[in-house]
């Protein structure tokens, strides 16, 4: 299975079902019904149980005209990623579904955790060298890595990232706009790297004030309510409360 599923799309001309295939033989009859009902159900396919519901045919009219029209190599048959027992056939001008195959981490109906691991290991790495980075940093970062030959699309990574989250390896944070996330804008959620423990590499875990000027601020000690120093008047917590 591929890494990456796009939309289908057609991969050759489909053959004049008229005259005669690739093959050499004419689709009459029975045959042409099929394969017509086959190829309107496109990238979804369709199983034996629900040609014969459409068509009205006998199964064992149904299944000489899938073995006929397999032997001319115009259809294919793909397995369920969740129930292996239940074919669906396709015509050879789609790639099937990700509702059929399970999808960019399915490979063969399983689960590639292979795969799956190895792009959060590199993912955990562009982070943890980085120290902080914005998924469309990660984005960035992945298509310049040049570490695989099929590029991996945002979702892809965000489900990479998602994953790295729920591990503890990565941890999700808001910027302030301050210190080190100067340069990202407010509110914007940014991804630091984790240690085994849950705290950040190098650094106590953050709280809920690492992601407001306070927890950052240097004057913190001073701020009172009533005071030179406070929140009434800090023209950075107004810019945060705005945001």
């Amino acid at each position: 299975m591929s890494k990456s599923q796009g939309p289908s799309s057609l991969k050759r001309k489909r053959p004049d079902l008229g005259t005669k295939n690739s093959s050499g033989g004419a689709l009459i009859g029975q045959e042409k019904v099929l394969y017509d009902l086959i190829c309107s159900k496109q990238s979804m396919g369709i199983c034996t149980f629900d040609m014969k519901r459409e068509t009205k045919f006998a199964e064992s009219v149904v299944t000489k005209s899938l073995k006929s029209l397999q032997t001319k190599g115009l259809i294919k048959i793909v397995q369920h990623y969740q129930n292996k027992g239940k074919k669906f056939y396709l015509s050879n001008d789609f790639e099937p579904a990700k509702e059929l195959t399970g999808g960019n981490w399915y490979r063969d109906g399983e689960l590639d955790k292979d795969y799956i691991n190895t792009l959060k290991q590199v993912c955990a790495r562009m982070i943890q060298r980085k120290k902080l980075m914005t998924i469309e940093g990660i984005v960035e970062s992945f298509k310049q890595s040049g570490a695989f030959k099929v590029e991996l699309s945002r979702e892809q990574i965000e489900e990479i990232v998602n994953a790295l989250v729920l591990d503890n390896q990565v941890m999700e944070v808001k910027s302030s706009g301050f210190g080190e996330f100067e340069f990202i804008p407010i509110g914007k959620i940014c991804y630091k790297y984790c240690t085994q423990g849950g705290g950040l590499k190098g650094e106590p875990k953050i709280g809920a004030m690492a992601s407001i000027p306070c927890g950052v601020c240097p004057r913190i000690t001073y701020c009172t309510p009533n005071g030179i120093i406070s929140p009434a008047t800090c023209v950075y917590y107004t810019k945060w409360l705005d945001f």
